[in-house]
C-alpha cells in the first residue's frame, strides 16, 4: 500500500510540530510538506533542535503543503481554516482541523464565541466532528474532520457512560479542569512567562472559556437533551497534562456498582481509554507523550455526587494523536496505527 501523504499547516506551533513527531513513526504514513509563516524557509529541527536529524524538512508554503498532502493537518487560529479546508474539498483532499472553524454545529455559539461567521455553510454541513471513542462511525471515511481541543475531549471521556445510560442528573455538572502551559500555544505572553507561571496555580477564563460550548455540544449530545455546564479551567506550572475533575448528581437509586458495569461495558475495546481499578487516581504523568485516556471513578455516598476524573496529554490525545487518529479512520487503516505508544515511567 502507498503511503498515505501528509501535510502540516502551521507546523511550527506545538499541535503542528507535535503532529510531525507522531508522522516519523507513523508506517503508513509520511510527512509530505509542511508550512509555517513565521519561519518560511528553514528546517523544522531549526525550530526545534530535538528533530535534528530526523525531521529536517524545510518550511513551505500552505499553497505547496495542499499540491503535495493527501490529507492537510491545519493546525491554525481559528479563522483561519476555512477557506484552506473549502480548497481541499474541492481538490478531493482530506482536511482535519486542530481549530475551532468546524467544531461547533451553531453557528450563532460560533458567532457569541469566537466572533466569527460560517463563510460556507455547506461546507460545514459536510464536517464531522473527531472524537473517534464516542463518534467513531460517523468519521470513518469522511474527508473534513473537526478535531476536538484538550478540554473538549478529557471531559465527555470522563462522563460519556455515565450520561448516555442517564445515571447522573444532567443539571448542575461541574468540570474542574487543570492544563499543562503548552495548551496556550507557542507565542508568548506575560501569564505564561517563566516567573509568572513558576510556583504558581490559578484558575483562568472562570466561567468564560471557548470551550464550553463545544462541550456542551457533545454532553447534550451523550444525554439526549441540552446541557448546560460549570466549567473552570486552570493552568498548571507543567509542559503537558490536562486534568478534569468532573461532578455530577446521581440520579435516585443509582448505584456504584451500576456506574463501574456502565464503563466497564462502554470502554471495553477502547485501546485509548484505560479504566483505573477502583481506588486508583488517574494521574496526567501516566499518560505523556501518548494517545491514552486514563479514567478513574469515585461516589461520594455522604453527598450523593459521582466524581469521574480523566487524564489526557493534551498535545496528543487533546491534539496531535487524535488528529492522527482521526486520519487513520479517514482512510480506513487500523485506528491504533502509529499511536501504540508506552509512556514514561518516570
Amino acid at each position: 500500500m502507498e503511503k498515505i501523504r501528509a501535510g502540516v499547516v502551521g507546523a511550527t506551533g506545538y499541535a503542528g510540530s507535535e503532529i510531525c513527531r507522531l508522522l516519523f513513526a507513523h508506517p503508513q504514513a509520511e510527512l509530505a510538506a509542511i508550512s509555517s509563516v513565521s519561519f518560511e524557509g528553514m528546517a523544522l529541527s531549526e525550530v526545534y533542535p530535538a528533530y535534528y536529524g530526523l525531521q529536517d524538512m524545510v518550511c513551505g508554503t500552505q499553497e505547496e503543503v495542499v499540491a503535495k498532502a493527501d490529507v492537510v493537518f491545519a493546525a491554525l487560529p481559528h479563522g483561519l481554516s476555512q477557506e484552506l479546508a473549502a480548497q481541499c474539498d474541492s481538490l478531493g483532499k482530506a482536511f482535519i482541523d486542530m481549530g475551532a472553524d468546524f467544531r461547533l454545529e451553531d453557528e450563532e455559539a460560533y458567532k457569541e464565541w469566537y466572533g466569527g461567521t460560517y463563510t460556507d455553510k455547506a461546507l460545514h454541513e459536510k464536517a464531522v466532528y473527531g472524537l473517534p471513542e464516542l463518534f467513531r462511525e460517523e468519521i470513518k471515511g469522511k474527508k473534513l474532520i473537526a478535531n476536538p481541543g484538550c478540554y473538549t475531549t478529557a471531559v465527555p471521556l470522563a462522563l460519556a457512560p455515565a450520561l448516555e445510560q442517564g445515571l447522573i442528573e444532567t443539571g448542575g455538572i461541574v468540570c474542574d479542569c487543570k492544563s499543562g502551559v503548552t495548551g496556550a500555544g507557542r507565542k508568548p505572553v506575560q501569564s505564561n512567562h517563566y516567573p509568572e507561571l513558576n510556583e504558581s496555580f490559578t484558575a483562568y477564563k472562570v466561567a468564560n472559556h471557548r470551550h464550553t460550548p463545544e462541550i456542551e455540544q457533545t454532553l447534550s449530545k451523550l444525554s439526549g437533551e441540552a446541557m448546560r455546564v460549570t466549567f473552570v479551567p486552570h493552568l498548571l506550572p507543567i509542559n503537558r497534562g490536562i486534568l478534569a475533575t468532573c461532578y455530577g448528581k446521581l440520579r435516585p437509586g443509582v448505584t456504584e456498582e451500576q456506574l463501574w458495569e456502565a464503563y466497564r461495558a462502554r470502554y471495553e475495546g477502547e485501546f485509548f481509554v484505560r479504566l483505573l481499578p477502583k481506588g486508583q487516581v488517574a494521574n496526567v504523568k501516566n499518560v505523556h507523550y501518548t494517545n491514552f485516556c486514563d479514567v478513574s471513578l469515585f461516589v461520594d455516598s455522604r453527598t450523593g455526587t459521582f466524581i469521574a476524573i480523566s487524564a489526557i496529554d493534551n498535545m496528543v490525545k487533546g491534539a496531535a494523536g487524535q488528529a492522527i487518529q482521526n486520519m487513520n479512520l479517514s482512510f480506513g487503516l487500523e485506528e491504533t496505527t502509529g499511536l501504540v505508544l508506552l509512556p514514561p515511567a518516570f
